[in-house]
């Protein structure tokens, strides 16, 4: 009897030692209705997730994210130069249906202000006049020329092998305005190390300094917004809206929560923002709130042209 109950003892103890052994499995990602997505752990690299991550695909106005780091990256950059508006740049977004910084002709902005005129509102106005700034050639044509040029040069040094790019803003005039989910995902690890990049793209609203009809910019990212035309995620620190016939609704976000932070990419994503927010709470740790603070739907809570 007794050396029954020690073998009891013994498989019982063994059976715990068995239990506590063996890890939990880790719970599943979260479906996603994006046609394309990835998401890395910032300070590694590391992918977490991925969906179509190197199918090409337009990617609308993320394309800025690249716009603003051959601004940022250019010798010499002088943030506070001032740039002359010229009324080509307003008549560019209103012909091509554009979103837009809403820019004043003869205006002087800063680079600075048209660095959030570009990412914020996603002014196509404010790409074409960085790319008219900082693309050279005797003419405009020949200037925003080179400066996507100078994009598919930043883009092949940094690895982005899916990448090409025909367009400073996003409207792609040949339809070859292309990347992919993990290259995005990429150059938005590269770009969130710039101190500049950074401050500009959590920023909810910038005054724009009379520099447009606008008295201030507000981020298209509703993820930053407050209720109740925004989500206000907690922990969102960027980065990028985009919207376009042919790309769909794309999102590129960075969420920093627990000590650390990742990097997602949504290329034609009719529920960017819930997906955005699952996903960042799989990889994270539930955000307080979240969950509430979304219902899935067709539409955003705010129209979006080519944001």
């Amino acid at each position: 009897m007794r050396r029954g109950r020690a073998a009891l003892a013994v498989t019982v103890a063994t059976g715990a030692l068995l239990a506590v052994s063996v890890p939990a499995q880790a719970a599943a990602a979260p479906p996603v209705t994006a046609a394309g997505a990835f998401l890395l752990d910032s300070a590694t690299g590391t992918e977490l997730f991925s969906k179509e991550a190197d199918t090409k695909r337009q990617m609308a106005s993320t394309t800025k994210i690249m716009t603003m780091i051959v601004v940022t990256t250019s010798p010499g950059i002088d943030l506070t130069r001032t740039v002359p508006i010229r009324q080509e740049y307003l008549d560019y977004v209103v012909r091509e249906g554009a979103s837009s910084a809403h820019l004043v002709a003869g205006a002087t902005p800063t680079v600075r202000q048209l660095l959030y005129g570009l990412m914020l509102p996603s002014g196509g106005d404010a790409a074409y006049a960085l790319a008219d700034t900082f693309g050279s050639g005797t003419t405009t044509g020949a200037r925003t020329a080179d400066f996507i040029a100078k994009m598919n040069a930043k883009a092949k040094a940094l690895g982005m092998t899916n990448t090409v790019y025909d367009s400073f803003d996003g409207i792609s005039p040949t339809g070859n305005n292309l990347t992919t989910p993990r290259d995005l995902a990429k150059l938005t690890k590269y770009a969130m190390t710039g101190v500049t990049f950074q401050a500009v793209v959590k920023a909810t609203s910038y005054s724009t300094g009379g520099t447009s009809t606008d008295a201030a910019w507000k981020n298209s990212n509703l993820l930053l917004q407050p209720r109740p035309t925004g989500y206000e995620y907690p922990g969102a620190i960027g980065v990028k809206t985009g919207t376009g016939t042919a790309a769909g609704k794309c999102l590129v976000f960075a969420v920093n929560r627990n000590g650390k932070t990742v990097i997602g990419v949504l290329l034609n994503d009719e529920e960017r923002y819930a997906d955005s927010m699952a996903l960042s709470d799989w990889a994270l740790g539930s955000a307080a709130g979240s969950k509430a603070a979304v219902q899935r739907s067709n539409t955003d809570p705010i129209p979006d042209i080519l944001d």
